[in-house]
């Protein structure tokens, strides 16, 4: 698939790694935008060097929703040659990936190139914006969400490199960022506030005093502080207690059933740069 226009955005690092997007896939799963979708073709955009994320983003939605499509966006043209020679092997069943994954790969960025008509329900673009600047953040945000489904999402965030920390915005259709999300591995976790330096490029930084996230962070840490007494039971009970203790001084910490996952889910207005 062509649109014969240059790709909107810049080459990123590339940076892929096995299992790194884990925490967002599992989250976009279980996400009713993905379950009531008539026609559920996800993006994932800046798939980077290998196709590995995009293919284990097909897995992990298969399981929601078994006609769900992926498709990797790239706009450098060599890793889309490189993903489609491993979709070959794929094809073959040379891997550990169905060889029925509904999964392809084109050339394209923020104007989210799609076949034919059919507008994404989902657009996932983790770490693609991390080498820009602030200020350019609303546009590319634009660009994307006027390419979704009327009710479809764009989750755009950072990770670190073995996916153990991440942070995503999820942004409607209208560009209109809804919530924040912080997911962390509790296990040997020291301080939540350590995903301060994997925030969305919109965030990052504004982790400063006055700024509405630095406060969140300040609190979080303050709370899983006091819930030490908890460590006996497991870290998983420690966070639960540290985010009960967080929504009763009035942080409106949503998504009760995915604190177990270490996850932080809150309205955006709530860390919305002041």
């Amino acid at each position: 698939m062509s649109t014969g226009r240059a790709p909107v955005g810049q080459v990123t690092r590339g940076t892929t790694g096995t299992n790194r997007l884990r925490r967002i896939d599992r989250w976009i799963a279980r996400h009713p935008v993905l379950r009531r979708a008539e026609d559920p073709l996800v993006v994932d955009l800046g798939f980077g060097a290998s196709a590995v994320t995009s293919l284990e983003l097909w897995a992990r939605l298969a399981r929601a929703r078994p006609d769900v499509e992926v498709l990797g966006l790239e706009i450098d043209p060599q890793r889309v040659a490189r993903a489609d020679w491993q979709l070959e092997a794929v094809r073959a069943a040379a891997t550990a990936f169905s060889p029925q994954s509904a999964v392809s790969f084109a050339l394209g960025g923020f104007e989210v190139p799609a076949p034919g008509t059919r507008t994404p329900i989902v657009i996932r673009a983790m770490n693609v914006l991390r080498q820009y600047g602030e200020s350019e953040v609303r546009d590319a945000w634009s660009r994307m969400a006027s390419r979704l489904a009327p009710d479809g999402v764009l989750v755009e965030g950072t990770c670190d490199e073995l996916g153990r920390i991440c942070t995503w915005v999820a942004i409607g259709s209208d560009a209109a960022p809804r919530t924040l999300t912080i997911s962390l591995r509790l296990t040997e976790l020291e301080h939540p506030s350590i995903a301060a330096a994997r925030l969305p490029k919109s965030l990052i930084h504004r982790n400063v005093p006055g700024e509405r996230v630095h406060a969140l962070l300040a609190a979080l840490d303050e709370e899983w502080d006091r819930a030490a007494g908890m460590s006996a039971f497991g870290p998983v009970q420690r966070w639960e207690a540290a985010l009960t203790a967080l929504r009763e001084s009035g942080w409106p910490v949503q998504e009760r059933a995915r604190w177990r996952l270490g996850e932080l889910t809150l309205p955006w207005s709530s860390v919305a740069p002041a």
